[in-house]
């Protein structure tokens, strides 16, 4: 990945486009292929892109033109990939060093992340409620 996603929680399709290197063209007719790239619209119809949306974009790229997959291919791989059927190789571990992380190992940044996400939904939450609140 050349360039990193910004953290914020939508992205327009040219700002998707810039980071993953892409025209507008390919994604629709990516989301039209992969039913696991599925941006939302906003009010005004415009396609409205999420972080897991880019990195389903960025993988979708990866299959068809660093690992060599067709269309067909690259939908069964990354279908199976979402379902969890299929894992991307590890690292090896060191011949000397512990050959897989403890469980705790990793669990504070993932409630970071959970931390965040729930800021997040606190933030949607509270745009639609303003929403609502004038269209009354």
């Amino acid at each position: 990945m050349d360039k990193k996603i910004p953290n914020k929680l939508f992205f327009k399709i040219g700002e998707v486009c810039e980071i993953t290197d892409t025209q507008p063209y390919v994604l629709r007719y990516w989301e039209s292929e992969f039913p696991a790239l599925a941006p939302a619209k906003n009010s005004s119809g415009q396609r409205i892109y999420r972080r897991r949306d880019i990195e389903t974009v960025l993988r979708i790229k990866q299959l068809l033109y660093d690992e060599g997959f067709t269309i067909a291919g690259a939908k069964k791989r990354l279908e199976a990939e979402m379902a969890g059927r299929v894992e991307t190789p590890l690292p090896a571990a060191p011949a000397d060093g512990p050959a897989a992380a403890p469980p705790e190992a990793g669990s504070a940044d993932r409630v970071a992340a959970l931390r965040q996400v729930r800021e997040q939904l606190r933030e949607i939450l509270t745009l639609l409620e303003r929403n609502d609140r004038t269209r009354v």
